[in-house]
């Protein structure tokens, strides 16, 4: 009877991948009958901007990847910066329209997108934006317009930042699984998540100043586009001075109360588009298929600009993930390159694994032995994220960058109390003193807890020596800005631990600047596994990305990013350079 069922299940599972295969058969056979296919952007369009995909600073798919964009989730930071340059300079675009999006972005990239409009406005080339619904994220982007409408029983969230840090002690407590740290002395709320069960003042403090750098970045932003002074800014976000659209309108946060089809006739109208001239709408998507075929750099010299993005973990490394294999595998391929005359590492990452981070490290000082070693620092590079970043030539961030947390905590899961509970006993047996170290099921040894301390302090020290190093100070000035505290990126830079404010543009220009390149272009590293690729490799992969999503939908978002956030902690291997908790800011 087994045999008639494995034999059934074998035959169903060998027509259904066949199936598989042929439907991805189909689809490639449809792509390359496509491929000399180009987008047509008509006279008078309308580029249109939607943005409801996560954005990631880079996809790493190749742009002649027949594959680049098949089941991807995200869109490219670099690919949508590109196609709104290009649109600049493009005589069939006549404007943007920014158009109800909830904006899966982190703040950094949101400025940088409004740096990008405001020099598109700059050509005299219109930017409109319009919204049902308007989050804090969306309202920051789109109040970069020239003129920003709503929709009449429209909302429009403005409010001031806020910050939410889940604490685990009486979770622990409760389920008897708990999580045994191991820090440097002097930290106070470097790893409080899982000792404490409310906030300390001291952690309170640093949060609220450092939210309080990023709204204040948001809100000078806003104040210069919209013309309201920070101070009525304040006061419309304590007194929710948006939360109607009359509101919005009275306290100049928008410019008018418009259904959608009127204004689209504003636009129709702006561009003197009647009855029988009509507005070409083309979405950003599309238009990206066009730009990416236009170089807005050229020369025979390059600049390598290397995406580190994610967290850091120990191995290869992938589109989410920082490992010292393929970034390391991009420093070396810059570093040889004859073409390539300097290097932006673009670091986008709260941290991760220590040895990782010095095992990068230790490449990018070999690379900055050959050539310009830039960094540009997105929306986090915190931790293992600056101490990958700290021996860089020159250090960029965008004021609204998270950075800093300069410290190092080591974190075993334990399991003894619920053991204990369910009645579960441990023996071991060994060879030598100190051949059984470490079990779950019992508490931790003073000897064992001493010789992790042993190795925190000397990874906290090799990491205070990398950044006193690499920014010219002593290690007790390092260690004076360091202990795990966080910064903005306009913070950091007063502290000295960045040299200037700035986007990845800017770093480039200054590494191109620093290698003496008049006129260059741009080679990007690493190059990645597309989604199609990487699907049909592993199917078992692919599966379990369809059970996420499908406890996602169950769930609810909240309660999967505490779950997934349960399984990154017991997950940590070794001494970690991480950002010590996971800030939600909203």
């Amino acid at each position: 009877m087994n045999f008639l069922r494995n034999f059934l299940a074998s035959i169903l599972g060998s027509l259904f991948a066949f199936g598989i295969v042929f439907v991805m058969f189909l689809v490639l056979v449809s792509l390359l009958g496509s491929g000399e296919d180009v987008v047509a952007v008509k006279d008078n369009s309308v580029l249109e901007i939607q943005l409801q995909r996560p954005i990631s600073d880079y996809t790493g798919s190749g742009e002649s990847d027949p594959f680049s964009g098949i089941f991807e989730e995200s869109q490219g930071l670099d690919e949508i910066l590109h196609a709104i340059k290009v649109a600049k300079n493009d005589e069939r675009i006549k404007g943007i329209s920014i158009n109800n999006n909830f904006i899966l972005a982190g703040l950094s990239q949101t400025q940088t997108l409004r740096k990008v409009l405001k020099d598109f406005k700059a050509s005299g080339k219109f930017v409109f934006a319009y919204g049902d619904f308007y989050s804090q994220k969306d309202y920051y982007l789109s109040s970069v317009a020239d003129s920003v409408f709503m929709n009449p029983v429209g909302v429009l969230d403005f409010k001031g930042l806020s910050s939410e840090v889940l604490y685990y002690k009486d979770l622990q407590e409760k389920t008897g699984i708990k999580m045994e740290v191991v820090r440097h002395g002097k930290y106070k709320s470097a790893v409080e998540p899982y000792l404490e069960n409310q906030m300390s003042d001291a952690n309170r403090t640093q949060i609220k100043e450092l939210i309080q750098s990023l709204w204040n970045s948001m809100l000078s932003d806003i104040s210069e586009d919209r013309g309201i002074t920070m101070q009525n800014l304040n006061v419309i976000a304590d007194t929710l001075g948006g939360r109607l659209p009359k509101y919005a309108k009275e306290n100049g946060l928008i410019d008018n109360i418009l259904f959608y089809d009127e204004y689209e006739g504003r636009i129709a109208s702006l561009l003197s588009a009647g009855e029988n001239m009509d507005v070409n709408y083309i979405a950003l998507e599309d238009y990206t298929k066009y730009s990416n075929s236009k170089k807005l750099k050229t020369g025979s010299d390059k600049i390598a600009v290397i995406f580190a993005q994610g967290e850091i973990l120990y191995g290869e490394g992938g589109p989410d993930i920082i490992g010292q294999g393929l970034i390391n595998e991009a420093l070396i391929k810059a570093k040889e390159d004859d073409e390539v005359k300097a290097i932006v590492l673009r670091v986008n990452s709260p941290g991760g694994s220590a040895l990782t981070s010095d095992i990068i490290w230790r490449e990018v000082e070999l690379a900055k032995e050959k050539k310009p070693v830039v960094v540009s620092m997105g929306d986090v590079a915190a931790s293992g994220g600056y101490y990958i970043a700290a021996g860089a030539d020159k250090i960029f961030a965008e004021p609204t960058t998270i950075t800093g947390s300069i410290g190092v905590f080591g974190t075993v899961p334990n399991i003894n109390g619920l053991a204990t509970d369910i009645g579960i006993n441990a023996e071991q047996v060994g060879t030598n003193k100190n051949s059984v170290d470490y079990s779950l099921f019992e508490p931790m040894s003073d000897a064992f807890r001493n010789q992790v301390q042993e190795s925190i302090e000397v990874t906290y020290n090799t990491f205070l020596s990398r950044v006193a190093a690499g920014r010219n100070i002593s290690m007790a000035q390092a260690d004076s800005v360091a202990q795990g505290r966080v910064w903005s990126g306009a913070d950091a830079m007063r502290l000295g631990l960045v040299d200037e404010l700035g986007t990845l543009e800017d770093a480039i220009s200054e590494a191109a600047n620093m290698a003496g390149a008049e006129t260059y272009g741009i080679k990007k590293f690493p190059r990645y596994k597309s989604s199609f690729e990487r699907f049909m490799e592993d199917f078992s992969g692919a599966t379990a990305k369809t059970k996420n999503n499908l406890i996602r939908e169950e769930i609810g978002d909240k309660a999967y990013n505490v779950l997934k956030e349960v399984q990154a902690i017991m997950n940590q291997k070794g001494v970690q350079a991480r950002m010590p908790f996971t800030l939600n800011i909203n």
